[in-house]
């Protein structure tokens, strides 16, 4: 979970001044958490108290109004009767990481990943976005390769894993669906080495970089593992309250993994 939020950070600078480079200093001064850390981190808050991701998502909307949410999630926030708008929006899959860590079955991670979903994004796309995402994470955790992490998500959810990012980064344009980052966010991760380096590759790609790396960066520290370093920095970014639910996820969830 932390390396999603370490990927919205370390990406949220170039979002619009994209760098098409794996060179770049992975945290600067003008970093910053954006919605995808706001709304993991209210996900996180939700599963390990057993509350309403609903009520979390509107509470933590009120706590951090200017984490650059999109018009469509900002509009149903601050509804007084919130309906579920058909989204097939990135948004799904930028908050789910903690779903990949939480459950111990790949069927209650797909099942929770389109409960958790569904509040807002009850588009297919939306779902098939975030359930990619989380069971990625789950099967990363559970050491398995890459090939077949591959050629899991390819079955099961149809997206094309067969590019690298040298090829993706030639025509690739700003895109915040799901279908427009989630396969590309895979790639940048089974095309890397390490988690830097899958950070790295996901900025490189541009777009949504925010977005991006935060996909790669949840998938990425299930499969590697996350520096020591990286994770005390990441940190340092948060609030005091939404370090405290960072901490309390990852000591219950990850830290033994």
């Amino acid at each position: 979970m932390i390396g999603a939020l370490a990927g919205d950070i370390i990406g949220s600078i170039y979002e619009w001044d994209n760098i098409n480079t794996t060179e770049f200093q992975l945290f600067q001064d003008t970093c910053h958490f954006t919605d995808d850390s706001v709304l993991t981190v209210a996900l996180a808050d939700a599963i390990l108290h057993n509350t309403s991701y609903k009520e979390k998502l509107r509470g933590y909307y009120n706590l951090y109004p200017d984490a650059e949410y999109g018009g469509r999630f900002r509009k149903w926030a601050k509804s007084r009767k919130p309906k579920p708008y058909n989204s097939y929006g990135n948004g799904s899959a930028m908050r789910i990481s903690p779903v990949g860590w939480a459950y111990e079955t790949l069927d209650e991670v797909l099942r929770k990943a389109e409960e958790y979903t569904v509040i807002t994004h009850n588009h297919p796309e939306g779902i098939k976005g975030a359930q990619a995402t989380a069971a990625a994470i789950f099967l990363a955790r559970h050491g398995t390769s890459k090939g077949e992490m591959r050629r899991y998500i390819t079955a099961t959810f149809g997206y094309d894993l067969t590019m690298n990012c040298d090829d993706i980064r030639l025509t690739y344009q700003y895109d915040v669906t799901c279908q427009g980052t989630v396969p590309q966010a895979l790639v940048a991760f089974l095309d890397s080495n390490g988690f830097e380096h899958a950070i790295r590759l996901a900025v490189s790609l541009g777009g949504d970089t925010d977005t991006l790396a935060c996909i790669t960066g949840g998938i990425a520290e299930a499969f590697y593992g996350i520096p020591d370093t990286t994770k005390e920095t990441t940190l340092q970014y948060l609030s005091d309250d939404m370090k405290e639910i960072t901490e309390l996820f990852y000591n219950k969830f990850v830290r033994n993994h």
